[in-house]
């Protein structure tokens, strides 16, 4: 049982400065048991029964709608009115008793959706979208349409389960924000998708949108923020934006990935970005192996970086380098991917791909835990339209109780890769004081020569505290305590302090051209 109080903390905060553009505000409540649709909707006695009532409001800045704990309803609920900056619209949970539930049971696309509209504060409510069949659907949608910059929506604190989306394309799922606009360039700024859980959705868990990733149509959304969110049991990619500058990933957990959706998929990742931080997360247990690895940093991308990160237990490995080949339409490749002081243990098939067009990436200071009988490709070069080029290995630890391998594809069998020794088709790999331990065939030159170091797994604590999506009541306590284990495992592994970095966006003089 849980007691909401975000709602009404946050117009007592509003009231309290004197926030103009609140000071009409009105408050309007929901109960499916106790209202009544011939009541006012104005108070907790005289709520309102049915969401479609939202249609009915000219919403102002500062109105906030309270639904019920324990209230359910088959109904979905639509904002397409916007707050202002000082005074949100906001959607949140009142009462004592289980979150209030929205299960459309596919009648509508979504269960929640902020459309066309800005300022918006959502948090606190239970989402499922199943039906019998598979079609394109969203737990929580956000959308924008040929209407220019928009700011200020957070989506906080959700439990959005049971999404029977398409497996068929990557843009549905969980939670999904899309900038589209063929008459207005449009996008998101101050985007804040926090502290939710998503569990036992197809096809992707957190996803963005945008039609604006060419080099003549580039206007990416900025000031992203996707944190502290779990994402489990998912078809195919757990989170994974498109079209930002300057999105910060940080600290979500991502489980299960890549579980019914055919092709490509990954845990975390992001495509067609711009200074894109991925740090501090944990991604395991991704099942399919086309890719299949925990992170990827995919094509048309630039200056993606990972840090302080924890891979294990996946399927396809730890990280995918990826482009195919570069044009002057809609990919200049991928430049410029740092991937430093993250942690990978017993994943599979491939530990770091390099696919196809990557230039100027950068490896070094990852620890690497490969399990005794396992048998994986520490680095390998695969083809793509192309090769790689410019890519450094430094001062990473490589502890294998198993087997690593080394080298170029020469062939595929399904989704794994048949490789030779060396990189001659990479245009200038370097390979600088890695540490080798254990059995390495095919080593890269700087630890061709070394005598060869037996490694035995050592004891120590890769107990990542679990959670249980089907009682949410704990999810606060969990962030807390996996936050403390990550912290304290890095430092551990990496013996050094951990020090996160924030976000930034590309500068003037670093913009596409």
């Amino acid at each position: 049982m849980v007691k909401y109080w975000g709602a009404l903390a946050l117009s007592a905060c509003l009231y309290a400065v004197g926030a103009p553009s609140a000071a009409f505000a009105t408050t309007y409540y929901f109960n499916s048991v106790k209202g009544d649709d011939r009541f006012s909707g104005t108070s907790d006695a005289q709520s309102w029964k049915s969401l479609s009532r939202i249609k009915d409001i000219a919403l102002q800045p500062g109105d906030q709608l309270l639904l019920a704990a324990g209230s359910a309803w088959k109904e979905p609920l639509t904002i397409s009115k916007s707050g202002k900056a000082n005074a949100p619209i906001t959607v949140a949970a009142t009462g004592i008793g289980p979150r209030p539930r929205i299960d459309v049971g596919g009648i509508s696309p979504h269960g929640v959706a902020v459309v066309n509209a800005e300022y918006v504060t959502i948090s606190g409510l239970e989402v499922t979208n199943d039906a019998s069949t598979p079609a394109q659907r969203y737990g929580v949608l956000i959308s924008a349409q040929d209407r220019g910059v928009t700011r200020g929506i957070r989506v906080t604190d959700m439990y959005v389960h049971d999404v029977r989306g398409t497996n068929a394309r990557k843009d549905n799922g969980g939670i999904v924000f899309s900038a589209t606009g063929q008459k207005l360039a449009t996008r998101f700024r101050d985007l804040i998708i926090e502290r939710n859980i998503v569990w036992r959705v197809d096809r992707s868990g957190i996803a963005g949108i945008s039609d604006r990733v060419t080099f003549s149509n580039w206007f990416p959304s900025e000031e992203v923020v996707i944190r502290d969110n779990y994402v489990e049991d998912v078809g195919g990619d757990g989170i994974v934006p498109r079209g930002t500058d300057g999105t910060l990933i940080e600290h979500n957990i991502v489980r299960y990935a890549g579980s019914r959706a055919p092709g490509y998929s990954a845990g975390i990742w992001q495509w067609s970005t711009d200074n894109s931080l991925i740090q501090l997360n944990e991604a395991a247990y991704t099942r399919t192996r086309y890719d299949g690895q925990g992170f990827d940093s995919d094509f048309n991308s630039r200056r993606t970086t990972l840090l302080y990160n924890y891979s294990h237990d996946n399927a396809g490995g730890f990280l995918l380098i990826c482009s195919p080949k570069r044009n002057e339409k809609d990919n200049l490749g991928n430049r410029g991917t740092i991937a430093r002081h993250n942690v990978s243990r017993n994943d599979g098939t491939r530990i770091f791909q390099l696919s196809g067009n990557v230039s100027d990436a950068l490896v070094e200071k990852n620890v690497v835990h490969v399990g005794k009988g396992m048998d994986v490709q520490m680095v390998v070069a695969t083809n793509w339209d192309g090769w790689a080029r410019d890519v450094r290995f430094a001062d990473n630890i490589f502890k294998v109780a198993g087997t690593a391998r080394y080298g170029s594809e020469i062939g595929r069998n399904g989704p794994d890769y048949l490789i030779q020794a060396g990189f001659t088709p990479v245009e200038y790999i370097r390979f600088k004081d890695n540490s080798y331990l254990g059995r390495h065939v095919d080593l890269p030159d700087d630890g061709a020569k070394l005598p060869v170091i037996p490694y035995v797994e050592q004891n120590a604590d890769w107990a990542v505290p679990v959670f249980n999506p089907a009682k949410p009541d704990d999810f606060p306590g969990f962030l807390a305590r996996h936050r403390a284990w990550m912290l304290t495992m890095l430092q551990r592994e990496l013996q050094s302090t951990v020090e996160l970095k924030a976000s930034r966006r590309i500068s003037i003089f670093e913009a596409r051209r």
